[in-house]
C-alpha cells in the first residue's frame, strides 16, 4: 500500500483518527429502549464489549449484537477489547433470556455471537444450538446470523451450529495469513479456512470480515479474499482496525474511504455476493441485507 492510498503511522506511533473515522455520539429513543432492555435482561452485546463504532446508528434502529456465554474470553487476541481471563460458569437460563429479549425488542433480523470458549468440553455449541432453538420458538419470523469462533477445530462441535441451520453464519478471518500470529495468538489461519469450508459444505450460507490498517500489503488482501472465495465464502465485510487501548496491537494505517471502496468492487469482481467494505463497518453491519 501507499502513502497517497493511505495515512500511515509513523513508526507505529499514535496518530490521530482521520476525519472519516469521527462518528455521532449514541442519542435517540429507539437507542435508549433497547439500552434499557440489555440492562434490564443483563444481556453481554458485542457492541458494548467491542466499543463498536456503529453501536449508535445499529441502536437507533432497534437493533443489536448479542453475546452469549459471558463477557470473558479464554483468548487474547492483540486487537479485541474484550476481557481475557478464566470466564464464569455457563448460564443455562441465557438462551431463553436471549430469545425473550429478541421477541420484546421486536427486531426482524439480529446476530448472535459469542467469546471463545476453550475452556469448555463442547466450545460452548450446545448453548449455542439452544439460543438458536430458543429464538426461533419465541420469534419465528425473526432472521438471524451466527458470528461464531472456530471451536478449536472439535468438527463435532462445529456440526451443532450446522444442524440447527441459522440463516446465515460467519466466522472472521480478520486479517491476512502473514499476520495472524501477531492479531490472533490462539487461532489459526487455515483452521478458519476450514471452518468456512465445512460451513460452506453443510449447506450454510457463510460469512466472514478482515480488518485493514495492521500493516497488511495490497496484494495480500487479494489473495484473502482469493482464499475465503475457495473455501466458499458468500459474504465479505472489511473495516478499519481501531486500536482500542494502548495495549493492544497499534494502528499501523488508516485506510482512505476510496481505497475501501476500490476493494469492495474487487471483492465483487472475485464473486462475493456482499461485500462491506469502509472504515466504520463491523462484522454485523447492515447484517440484515446479507440474507439472500
Amino acid at each position: 500500500m501507499t502513502d497517497s492510498t493511505n495515512i500511515i503511522s509513523e513508526e507505529n506511533k499514535i496518530i490521530r483518527k482521520p476525519e472519516w473515522l469521527r462518528v455521532k455520539l449514541p442519542t435517540g429513543k429507539e437507542y435508549a429502549q433497547v439500552r434499557e432492555i440489555v440492562s434490564k435482561h443483563k444481556l453481554h452485546t458485542i457492541c458494548e464489549s467491542g466499543n463498536c463504532p456503529n453501536m449508535g446508528e445499529c441502536w437507533g434502529e432497534g437493533t443489536a449484537t448479542f453475546m452469549i456465554l459471558g463477557n470473558i474470553c479464554t483468548r487474547s487476541c492483540g486487537f479485541c477489547n474484550v476481557a481475557t481471563g478464566r470466564p464464569l460458569a455457563v448460564d443455562l437460563q441465557e438462551p431463553k433470556r436471549i430469545a425473550e429479549s429478541v421477541r420484546l425488542m421486536n427486531v426482524k433480523h439480529c446476530v448472535i455471537t459469542s467469546v471463545d470458549r476453550d475452556d469448555l468440553k463442547d466450545g460452548g455449541s450446545i448453548i449455542w444450538a439452544e439460543t438458536i432453538n430458543a429464538i426461533r420458538a419465541e420469534s419465528p419470523q425473526t432472521k438471524f446470523e451466527t458470528l461464531i469462533p472456530d471451536f478449536q477445530g472439535i468438527w463435532e462441535n462445529l456440526q451443532r451450529i450446522i444442524d440447527v441451520k441459522p440463516d446465515i453464519v460467519s466466522h472472521n478471518l480478520e486479517t491476512v495469513r502473514r499476520l495472524t500470529k501477531q492479531v490472533r495468538i490462539q487461532a489459526k489461519y487455515d483452521r478458519s479456512l476450514e471452518v468456512i469450508k465445512r460451513l460452506h459444505d453443510g449447506g450454510m450460507k457463510t460469512k466472514s470480515g478482515i480488518m485493514l490498517g495492521l500493516g497488511e500489503t495490497e496484494e495480500e488482501i487479494h489473495e484473502t479474499m482469493d482464499d475465503l472465495r475457495n473455501a466458499g465464502c458468500d459474504v465479505l465485510t472489511m473495516g478499519q482496525y481501531l486500536q482500542p487501548t494502548p495495549k493492544h496491537l497499534p494502528v499501523v494505517a488508516f485506510i482512505r474511504p476510496e481505497a475501501f471502496a476500490k476493494y469492495k468492487m474487487i471483492g465483487i469482481d472475485k464473486g462475493f455476493h456482499f461485500v462491506e467494505s469502509g472504515p466504520l463497518v463491523r462484522s454485523s453491519y447492515h447484517a440484515e441485507k446479507h440474507i439472500f
